[in-house]
């Protein structure tokens, strides 16, 4: 069942995006507290069904530094360093200290706090600063930041590597004409153009939720 309007992704017919998210199984209840917080008080998260794919593509990567960009209340991250085991390392990072408090008490209660380390933050200022390379790069920052997130994120991603960026169709806004003062959307079309006409990666846009682009570094 989808608990928040932030779950539903403005272009897929209601049926379809319910049956989706009634397949789910329960999540526990960290990820369920989790999950009304965010609905009760508006903070957007990537939901369950994205969760679910993020943290398949950390076990069938077998992704182990993973750094990522805009973490709000460590929703995300939760799902990540789960994924990634315990010999995995996630670094969580977001502006707001709140959040970033929020988030590592919910890390504590996870069991998942001594994979997390948490920077409060510009995300692309923090990538950029960060020490070695990364197997993976979760991307959700300000959609108006993504174009610049991009090139600060992919010297830091190992060839090999994947690069995800969630909210890549952005309720359907991306697919129409945006006008001048429509920063988000123009971020994101002008980061899906970038991708695809990157040589250095190889992209692919998966219409779930609000649209995930991955990309494998080559």
């Amino acid at each position: 069942m989808i608990r928040s309007e932030n779950l539903r992704s403005g272009f897929m017919q209601d049926d379809v995006e319910e049956y989706l998210y009634r397949l789910l199984p329960e999540r526990d209840a960290v990820i369920n507290e989790i999950e009304g917080y965010a609905a009760e008080h508006r903070i957007p998260i990537i939901g369950p069904a994205v969760a679910r794919m993020l943290a398949l593509f950390v076990q069938v990567s077998g992704a182990k530094r993973i750094f990522e960009m805009g973490s709000a209340i460590g929703y995300s991250t939760i799902w990540l360093a789960r994924a990634a085991g315990p010999k995995g390392r996630v670094i969580y990072t977001d502006g707001d200290p709140e959040k970033a408090r929020r988030a590592k008490e919910y890390f504590r209660r996870a069991g998942v706090a001594k994979r997390i380390e948490v920077q409060v933050g510009n995300a692309l200022e923090l990538v950029k600063k960060a020490r070695g390379s990364f197997d993976l790069i979760f991307n959700d920052v300000d959609k108006h930041q993504y174009p610049d997130a991009l090139h600060a994120a992919l010297p830091k991603l190992k060839r090999g590597g994947l690069f995800v960026t969630d909210n890549t169709i952005w309720s359907g806004k991306a697919a129409r004409p945006a006008p001048p003062d429509d920063v988000n959307t123009l971020g994101v079309q002008e980061f899906n153009r970038q991708v695809y006409a990157s040589k250095e990666l190889y992209p692919v846009l998966i219409p779930l939720r609000d649209g995930v682009t991955v990309c494998q570094k080559l």
